[in-house]
């Protein structure tokens, strides 16, 4: 079962344009194939007895992907419609659940974690300097707690009043808090404590009344055994090559760091509210938390790492430099640019979702397989719409000030002087090259690639920054420009590089 909008995928990319030597892009048709070819794939050797994945693009569901079955029993399919844990994608809710307490001035990120949970005042620390867990690193995973899977995972039932007894007794440590990152699902059941004793009512209630509910997500709550039941899909662990029903889990006082079931429908929706954060701009927020918050997400707060893209590129691939951020790991991947992402394992499901913010893009699948995690495919699925040249990074607007003294800086290179550029240039300028030196420059640049035609758009990389790339007589002139900030903008520095032609 498939559903495919390929007339919304098509109007925002860019033509897929054979170069010279080198092959053509691959089709939309071949690509979507592709796509399901690495799910179908990873569906039978993991071993799945059902998966669905989504691309979400403009705002919408525009591919959707169905293989196997919700009920091994019934044999009923699964669709858009099945509902499905995602296990510690849920994080990202309970992460901006927080988010927007803060924006409503009702805590702070600073602020010490016991203010809220007094439970935690009579902690004992792991050594004398250790500092005190604030909000921010149990959002982070550098509160000194243990990684704590598999364990968190069967705490999900946790009843609230075993959970305060937990918390007033204390855990012990394994290292200082703010030293290291390291995964902690109890650090985010803390902060669903947080939002219940901070919003009054438990988390899970105010999460869905405050985010799920104002997003059209009316299928997506934490209480699985309330929810349609036929409309679950039931979770299963492969063990001693056979299917093994998993028991169901109540929601308890650990669902804030895993407890989450939706459909693909619902999560769409989701996935298409975190991307309209980007880019910055004017305008009203619609969201039920304001776009600045959202991007807060996506703020790598420490202890970054090298990482390896996941699925069947990554091994030729460079290395990712990735973070945790707030309820998602962040990584900026030589390919596809800034990626935010998050998985989700459980007794019973597994999960993974890819945001590309440059793109308007996100991926996500979903499976009731013990710790199933999709992650491969969704990568392989991103890198295939880059290679069919379906990602294309939303453009920054070019200035007036850029324009103007992109302009001044097409006459400093036809006259050969930057004399043509007087009155746009920064107090550093002439400091840093003296006026007959970069004429001296200016001629050795036109001896290298001759007279150029200056008239091609400049690319902004910010409101006071841009590159550009000029044709010439005998060769290619690439460029940078970046502008002081003065009142009006001014030229801090140009720079020039000839690139032979082929």
């Amino acid at each position: 079962m498939r559903k495919l909008l390929a007339a919304l995928l098509l109007a925002a990319a860019a033509p897929a344009v054979a170069q010279p030597g080198l092959a053509a892009p691959p089709s939309l048709q071949q690509t979507i194939a592709a796509i399901e070819g690495y799910f179908r794939r990873y569906q039978r050797e993991a071993h799945v007895p059902g998966l669905v994945y989504g691309i979400v693009r403009g705002g919408r569901l525009v591919h959707f992907g169905a293989i196997g079955v919700q009920d091994l029993d019934s044999g009923r399919p699964a669709g858009a419609e099945t509902l499905f844990r995602i296990a510690s994608m849920s994080k990202a809710f309970t992460a901006l659940a927080i988010l927007k307490l803060r924006d409503e001035g009702r805590l702070s990120l600073d602020a010490l974690a016991e203010a809220y949970v007094p439970e935690m005042r009579r902690w004992r620390y792991p050594t004398g300097d250790s500092p005190r867990i604030r909000i921010r690193d149990l959002l982070s995973h550098t509160g000194g707690f243990v990684t704590d899977d598999p364990w968190g995972d069967r705490q999900q039932p946790l009843s609230e009043a075993d959970f305060t007894a937990m918390i007033r007794s204390g855990v012990p440590f394994t290292r200082a808090p703010q030293t290291q990152f390291e995964y902690s699902n109890f650090g985010y059941a803390l902060l669903g404590r947080i939002v219940t004793n901070v919003s009054g009512i438990r988390y899970d209630r105010y999460i869905e009344r405050e985010i799920m509910r104002p997003l059209g997500m009316a299928s997506t709550g934490y209480d699985v055994l309330a929810s349609s039941q036929v409309r679950r899909a039931l979770g299963y662990r492969w063990e001693n090559e056979a299917f093994v029903r998993e028991p169901d889990m109540a929601n308890g006082a650990f669902g804030a760091m895993g407890g989450v079931q939706t459909s693909a429908n619902d999560y769409a929706r989701w996935v298409a509210f975190l991307l309209s954060a980007w880019p910055a701009r004017d305008g009203q927020d619609e969201g039920p938390v304001r776009r600045s918050s959202v991007r807060e997400l996506a703020q790598g707060l420490n202890f970054p790492q090298l990482a390896r893209r996941p699925g069947d590129t990554g091994e030729a691939a460079c290395r990712q430099a990735a973070v945790y951020g707030m309820g998602l790991r962040v990584a900026v991947d030589c390919d596809l640019g800034l990626t935010l992402a998050h998985g989700g394992g459980y007794p019973g499901y597994g999960s993974f979702m890819l945001l590309l913010p440059d793109h308007g893009t996100g991926i996500f699948a979903f499976v009731n397989r013990t710790y199933g995690g999709p992650t491969g495919p969704v990568w392989d699925a991103a890198m295939a719409l880059h290679r069919a040249s379906l990602l294309n990074g939303r453009a920054i607007p070019v200035s007036d000030a850029l324009a103007e003294t992109y302009r001044a800086a097409a006459r400093v290179y036809s006259a050969g002087s930057v004399e043509a550029a007087r009155g746009r240039l920064a107090v550093n300028f002439l400091m840093d090259r003296s006026a007959e030196n970069w004429a001296r420059e200016l001629a050795r640049l036109k001896t290298a690639a001759g007279e150029c035609r200056t008239d091609s758009p400049i690319v902004a990389t910010g409101a006071l920054a841009g590159r550009f790339s000029w044709t010439c007589e005998r060769a290619t002139l690439q460029g940078n420009l970046l502008l002081a900030p003065t009142d009006p903008p001014t030229i801090q520095a140009l720079r020039f590089n000839v690139v032979a032609a082929p």
